[in-house]
């Protein structure tokens, strides 16, 4: 078997478990006896450590989108327009499913900061930055690109869920939680370094890539299974072999200047960085078993064969029943195996803790449900959720051929 990925700087191929960040127990726990004086010891209850490191800040609900026609912005024809697909309400759903969910008891909220020039940089132009921040100069949601809306609070909320996404990044290094969840908005792996595309602004995965690359982490996975093609993390490290760039995505091709990347399984990156961008792409309204072989027999085995020391996830779930943007036929059971795959492929590398970055994902209601059935299954847990929309029929073989092409650009029987 011969799988195209760049070794080791050193030369060897073998696994190095977090040789990053400090593995933070939680401290003694210190009581009072009956006659007030300080115990610290084995008797002590230690305390209970979050399966969810999970951030979040209030700047990212203020980015305002607009409304119209889906996302195509206002018109004169239509008397009732709705919201733009990617608003506040996502999010807003998405909090609440977590606090009156099955891990409500375990997800610890905390304060996203605000990504500084400095940080950006890391992945983005300054070009780009100067870009995003004159929009704070707007009087009234704008057209930025294409389907991209944003307003005078985007810029702010952008910088937040930047920093959202680098704060789960130093969480997961620091191994503070099985999971360090950011909570952003806009979302994010559309945009490359230098281009604003599919209501994203800053590339929030691809800046945690990069910074477990900083502290320390040798290779990195990002795992992206958004509905759509993760163009701009793909852009991000397209010449780089030590980030592994995976995105399963329905097979959507190109779009607009914005977006000329094709999702193809032929684009496997450039110069050190070929063979580790990886794309798989699915047929329309593939279902549950079209993503489940595709990561069992192609994201997987990427995975094992890369040996990344720490892995990002880009947790978009419009590729659900019942999303407007996706038109895929993904089940909340289904996204439940989508986790469960990546969740188990970590531990069996090593790897204690994941960093999420919410991705797409626009049924204002589902969504949530998906995300949640997503996070359980990272977490190894069941799914522990009733689904209220599971009927629509699965899509047969149609995906063999896709996924047999997938296994092929790896160099797999």
């Amino acid at each position: 078997m011969v799988v195209a990925f760049p070794r080791h700087p050193c030369g060897c191929a073998s696994l190095v478990v977090h040789p990053f960040g400090s593995n933070r127990l939680p401290s003694p726990a210190v009581t009072q006896t009956p006659g007030g004086q300080t115990q610290v010891g084995e008797q002590a209850e230690p305390a209970r450590t979050p399966s969810i490191a999970a951030f979040r800040h209030e700047a990212c609900l203020a980015h305002d989108t607009g409304t119209g026609i889906f996302e195509a912005g206002p018109s004169p024809l239509i008397e009732v327009p709705e919201q733009h697909p990617e608003n506040a309400d996502l999010l807003r759903n998405l909090y609440a499913a977590l606090d009156r969910g099955p891990l409500a008891a375990q997800v610890q909220w905390r304060e996203a900061p605000r990504a500084g020039d400095d940080e950006l940089l890391t992945v983005h132009t300054a070009e780009h930055i100067a870009a995003v921040d004159a929009l704070a100069s707007v009087d009234e949601v704008v057209c930025v690109t294409g389907e991209t809306w944003a307003s005078a609070a985007t810029p702010l909320a952008a910088r937040h869920s930047a920093g959202a996404a680098l704060a789960a990044a130093d969480a997961a290094a620091a191994r503070e939680a099985p999971l360090a969840l950011a909570m952003t908005r806009p979302p994010g792996h559309h945009c490359a370094p230098g281009t604003i595309d599919g209501y994203c602004f800053y590339s929030n995965a691809a800046l945690a890539a990069q910074r477990l690359r900083d502290l320390g982490a040798a290779r990195v996975a990002v795992v992206d299974w958004d509905v759509h093609h993760g163009n701009g993390t793909e852009a991000c490290f397209w010449g780089r072999g030590d980030v592994l760039s995976v995105s399963v995505h329905m097979d959507h091709g190109a779009w607009g200047h914005s977006h000329r990347q094709t999702g193809l399984v032929t684009d496997r990156g450039d110069g050190a960085g070929y063979g580790a961008n990886l794309n798989v792409p699915l047929p329309f309204g593939a279902g549950d078993r079209a993503y489940a072989a595709a990561f069992g027999e192609v994201v997987v085995p990427a995975l094992e064969a890369f040996r990344p020391e720490a892995i990002v996830c880009a947790q978009g779930v419009d590729a659900s029943q019942f999303d407007p943007n996706g038109r895929m036929c993904v089940s909340m059971a289904g996204f439940h195996q989508i986790g469960s795959a990546v969740g188990e492929a970590a531990r069996d590398l090593g790897i204690e803790a994941l960093a999420v970055t919410r991705e797409g994902g626009y049924a204002r209601t589902y969504s949530a449900l998906c995300h949640l059935a997503c996070l359980l299954g990272l977490l190894g847990r069941p799914l522990e959720l009733d689904d209220p929309l599971a009927y629509l029929p699965d899509d047969g073989d149609a995906h063999m051929p896709y996924v047999a092409a997938a296994r092929a650009a790896l160099g797999l029987s």
